[in-house]
């Protein structure tokens, strides 16, 4: 059984996949839409890397969103935001992806993870960080 930190990463990998997809969805901007449908793509990439360690353990894997929380609340936020504008959008997804950065980050400095969940954690983490970085960048464009 995976620990509730690898479940709880795992879950906030899932609404984090949803909430771009939505949001690609509500883009004004076609190379907004694109940037943000590539993104989705690597994050559910990470998906799946988690879900296989859940599998390897014999848990359940992660098909669908928490509908609570903290992650899922903060992804709601982001496809609202782009009923604004994609300028408004854009700080909710750099928002989204500080969230799932410091998560991840925290986690891997806890002592809370077996040996087996924080390699997955570590490998996903750079993928996790691509999409900081990415946040940073389309707010930055949009300012």
């Amino acid at each position: 059984m995976s620990t509730t930190t690898f479940k709880s990463l795992t879950d906030t990998t899932f609404d984090s996949v949803e909430g771009y997809r939505k949001a690609a969805e509500k883009a004004d901007s076609a190379q907004l839409q694109q940037a943000l449908q590539q993104r989705r793509q690597q994050r559910e990439q990470t998906l799946q890397q988690m879900n296989a360690e859940l599998q390897r353990q014999g848990d359940q894997l992660v098909t669908e969103g928490t509908m609570t929380g903290e992650a899922h609340q903060l992804w709601a936020s982001i496809t609202t935001a782009f009923e604004n504008n994609d300028e408004a959008a854009a700080q909710r997804v750099e928002e989204g992806e500080d969230y799932i950065a410091k998560k991840f980050s925290e986690a891997l400095e806890s002592d809370q993870l077996e040996a087996q969940e924080r390699a997955v954690v570590q490998q996903c983490y750079d993928e996790i960080c691509q999409g900081e970085r990415f946040g940073d960048v389309i707010k930055h464009q949009m300012d």
